[in-house]
């Protein structure tokens, strides 16, 4: 699987991102937040991906790592647009979110559901690695 990064010219030209483009022509937007000792720490310096497999290539949308308080920036993100009628359930754009950190032996993957216009807030809780030592 090829990997693009979204904003390479050559892939924004492309026919597969402007098709993905014409599925999901909203902007909903991703907040990380990850803590450790139940919400109590936050943890900073995390490394998180955001990508989407679209039409077998691995587009990724967002690299960046957590701030002091355990949040990135907001991330704006396609979606797909929400129907003006009420009775019909918005259909979320899925992406996978990796977070990351070889100094605490975290590598982990997440499927966030995105929707049109709405900021999602994904909670990441990290459980600290306690390692046993002996006298």
């Amino acid at each position: 699987m090829k990997t693009y990064y979204v904003n390479d010219e050559s892939f924004k030209q492309s026919e597969e991102y402007n098709d993905f483009l014409e599925q999901n022509p909203g902007i909903g937007y991703l907040r990380i937040r990850a803590y450790t000792a139940s919400e109590a720490i936050p943890m900073n310096g995390l490394n998180v991906e955001v990508s989407k497999e679209i039409f077998g290539s691995k587009v990724i949308f967002f690299e960046g790592i957590t701030d002091a308080s355990g949040v990135t920036e907001r991330i704006a993100l396609p979606a797909s647009k929400t129907q003006s009628d009420n009775l019909v359930a918005p259909v979320p754009t899925i992406y996978d979110v990796k977070v990351t950190s070889q100094m605490q032996n975290i590598n982990s993957v997440y499927s966030i559901k995105i929707y049109d216009g709405i900021c999602v807030a994904q909670n990441i809780n990290i459980t600290p690695n306690s390692q046993v030592g002996g006298l």
